[in-house]
């Protein structure tokens, strides 16, 4: 257990601008499940995972709250700039998901037929939704690392976009899960591959910085990381290749959307957003290895 020194409480976790917004994002988040849960309504598995963005959202920054105003994040066996940083970046992520998803399928202009008051609840729910995306935006930008900086991993570009290239590869293997066609061929099974094999290796990357483990393993963390990134541009790149040709060319799939295919149910939809996250990851992983080539960064901040 590190010392601490100076006093017991750290006011400067709730009086600096990333405390403010973290006691904003607390409010923010109550608000939204609470009005949610008291009248708004919730349903399907839209809904559920609203609640779970909120809920989750919420307990974990009133924990980082509790340990950084009482500095027990030093007993903890973690690097807590890594996780801090981590964790707001997939929390604003998580929060713009739920701010649009909300809206989309729970807020309508009429009473009818779920009536005034719950209509009005569901449109107050969805603007402090938005609210919290904007205030897990914010601590982002303050903590993000500077030009120059030597700071935590997960506070740099790099390190950020570690958390959004997984946040992409969960939104593929979601759209796969109504895209049953890909084991007809070996290519299409080549790129659900690529996106699970480059899904678990940036997760353990974004695991051993969190834990503050880099230090001890055996071979240089950083070039590593970089070697892989290279790696994950070339996989990703024959995957952006292979799987719009063996889905939407007539010689294989389906060049245009089948007329019968059930709106919410149709492969071909699941094979157009795996496409199009495809290329986004693809861009990901290029910017990541870009930024790579000029960071600092430790691992125990």
């Amino acid at each position: 257990m590190e010392s601490t020194g100076g006093p017991y409480l750290n006011t400067a976790a709730v009086t600096s601008p990333v405390g403010i917004a973290r006691l904003l994002q607390m409010t923010f988040g109550c608000t939204t499940f609470s009005l949610v849960a008291h009248q708004g309504g919730f349903s399907a598995a839209y809904g559920t995972f609203c609640m779970f963005v909120w809920t989750f959202c919420f307990a974990i920054t009133v924990f980082i709250i509790t340990c950084e105003f009482t500095h027990l994040h030093s007993c903890l066996s973690i690097s807590w700039g890594n996780f801090t940083a981590a964790f707001a970046m997939l929390a604003t992520l998580m929060s713009v998901t739920a701010a649009v998803i909300y809206p989309l399928y729970f807020v309508q202009i009429g009473c009818y037929p779920i009536g005034c008051e719950v209509r009005d609840f569901r449109i107050a729910a969805s603007v402090f939704a938005g609210l919290l995306f904007i205030v897990y935006a914010a601590e982002v930008f303050f903590t993000r690392a500077k030009p120059g900086q030597v700071t935590s991993y997960m506070a740099t570009v790099s390190g950020l976009l570690k958390i959004v290239q997984a946040f992409v590869a969960c939104i593929i293997f979601g759209a796969l899960v109504n895209d049953r066609q890909y084991s007809k061929y070996v290519a299409t099974q080549w790129c659900v591959a690529v996106y699970s094999f480059c899904f678990v290796v940036t997760v353990v990357v974004v695991a051993f910085s969190i834990t503050g483990k880099t230090a001890l393993l055996w071979f240089p963390f950083e070039r590593s990381v970089v070697v892989y990134t290279l790696g994950a541009v070339l996989l990703y790149a024959s995957a952006a290749v292979i799987w719009p040709v063996f889905c939407f060319d007539s010689k294989y799939g389906s060049p245009q959307r089948p007329g019968a295919c059930a709106k919410g149910k149709c492969p071909w939809d699941s094979q157009l957003v795996v496409a199009i996250f495809t290329y986004v990851n693809l861009l990901l992983y290029v910017v990541d290895l870009a930024y790579s080539q000029r960071i600092r960064f430790v691992s125990h901040l």
